[in-house]
């Protein structure tokens, strides 16, 4: 697999962390540089290490993971984004803040975005792919869109109400859950 494939690939991978990073952007007002970094630096992290967590299991798990790999991203997404509405449509504006500085929240939703990366890598272990260069690529790639998606969001929540930025957010998030189970039912 080339450069440019590869590449493709991880665009591909990482525009499920892009979403996450805008939507959550708009409706967060601030979010500190650390939190920045440290949610690209997850994302990107999660979007490399499961292609070679893929890759190093081969297809001995295969069939078990493509059961369920759908609906434990629809189900941590749609929780998150049913929870980024019902904030938004609860709490005054005063109260209403969703902590990415939470290690758990970054776990979560660094595994949702990246368990179609570790089906890629179940893919790469029947190619010839090298792996390193592989990982290397789509997490840089993942990094700097996560990076460009806060940028992005923090550009547009100048021009949104911070209560339909959130509603905005969590829809993104519930249409991605949503999304990864349909498409899991078009390959079935």
């Amino acid at each position: 697999m080339n450069l440019i494939e590869l590449s493709l690939i991880a665009l591909g991978l990482a525009m499920d962390c892009f979403a996450v990073a805008l939507s959550f952007s708009i409706y967060q007002k601030k979010i500190p540089q650390k939190t920045i970094l440290l949610m690209a630096l997850f994302f990107g992290l999660f979007q490399a290490g499961m292609p070679a967590l893929g890759w190093l299991l081969g297809d001995v798990f295969e069939e078990f993971i493509q059961v369920y790999d759908h609906w434990i991203a629809f189900s941590i997404l749609s929780i998150i984004g049913i929870k980024m509405i019902g904030g938004a449509l609860k709490k005054r504006e005063v109260d209403r803040y969703f902590d990415l500085s939470n290690l758990g929240v970054l776990l979560a939703l660094s595994i949702a975005t990246s368990i179609d990366a570790f089906m890629v890598g179940l893919s790469f272990a029947f190619l010839e792919v090298n792996i390193l260069k592989a990982i290397f690529i789509i997490g840089n790639i993942t990094f700097l869109l996560t990076l460009l998606g806060v940028k992005i969001g923090r550009t547009m929540n100048q021009y949104i109400n911070s209560k339909w930025a959130e509603i905005f957010g969590g829809t993104v998030l519930i249409f991605l859950g949503v999304k990864t189970l349909l498409d899991s039912l078009y390959y079935i």
